[in-house]
């Protein structure tokens, strides 16, 4: 099951988000949050009791695995299930600021806001 995933510059818009998908039986354990800032993506997934793609998850064993935080992402993000050319394109996001709201389900995450 390939992730589906939606950007976001407003934290608030993604906390309402969230609960929505809540609202529809969507398991918090499958709704991811990421975004370049550690800080800003444990506020976030803490606020709206959501994942974030952790260390120990993904079998990384030292933060210094990686040089470049933008290594760490694309690395997380194709553990997730986007593949390296979509790895790319969402890291090229998050360098803008933007936080992702990552959701595993076989449900179409468009239809479920709607």
């Amino acid at each position: 099951m390939k992730p589906q995933v939606r950007k976001y510059t407003n934290d608030e818009q993604i906390q309402q988000d969230v609960q929505t998908l809540g609202k529809k039986d969507i398991s918090r354990n499958d709704i991811y949050i990421m975004s370049h800032d550690d800080d800003r993506t444990d506020r976030i997934a803490k606020n709206v009791h959501a994942n974030k793609p952790a260390d120990d998850e993904f079998n990384i064993d030292s933060a210094n695995r990686f040089s470049k935080k933008g290594d760490e992402l694309r690395y997380k993000l194709e553990e997730l299930g986007f593949s390296s050319g979509e790895a790319d394109d969402l890291e090229d996001e998050l360098d803008e600021g933007r936080v992702l709201l990552i959701v595993q389900s076989d449900q179409s995450v468009e239809n479920l806001m709607k």
